[in-house]
């Protein structure tokens, strides 16, 4: 007997189709093959980053491909800060940092429009500092203190 795929649930009218048209607008890319190797990479990257529930409805959000990708990846005991998860994208898709970078920024704000602003936040406040930016938000830190 074949083993059947679990399926995810995802929101309804979202296409991987869709989703690699919107990473090649914001990724600037010339081709949808060139944005579905970004959306590829990035989300597996990420898969190894998520945990808990989180991570289970950040994939119900995505298009079964992509939710397959980024939930293939076993995740990391500990996390990686943004930065890390930057250089760990470079080495392991053979990129710069720089274009590492901007292939997460291309894809993780597309995710962030398919998660909405409240499952982002539990996303983020579940992650190391250093992803806000990945995902298109400003990341807000407490000032330090001023010694008289």
């Amino acid at each position: 007997m074949v083993p059947q795929l679990e399926t995810v649930p995802t929101a309804p009218g979202v296409t991987f189709h869709h989703l690699l048209e919107r990473v090649r607008y914001e990724g600037a890319y010339p081709t949808r093959e060139r944005a579905e190797t970004a959306v590829r990479a990035v989300l597996g990257a990420f898969g190894r980053q998520l945990t808990g529930d989180e991570r289970v409805q950040l994939a119900a959000c995505l298009p079964v491909e992509a939710a397959l990708v980024f939930t293939s990846q076993v995740p990391e005991i500990e996390p990686l800060t943004g930065w890390g998860f930057v250089k760990d994208l470079a080495a392991r898709a053979g990129l710069t940092p720089a274009t590492a970078r901007w292939e997460a920024g291309a894809v993780l704000h597309v995710v962030a429009a398919l998660a909405g602003p409240d499952l982002l936040d539990r996303v983020l406040a579940a992650l190391p500092p250093g992803y806000a930016l990945l995902f298109g938000r400003a990341e807000l830190t407490q000032p330090l203190s001023r010694r008289p």
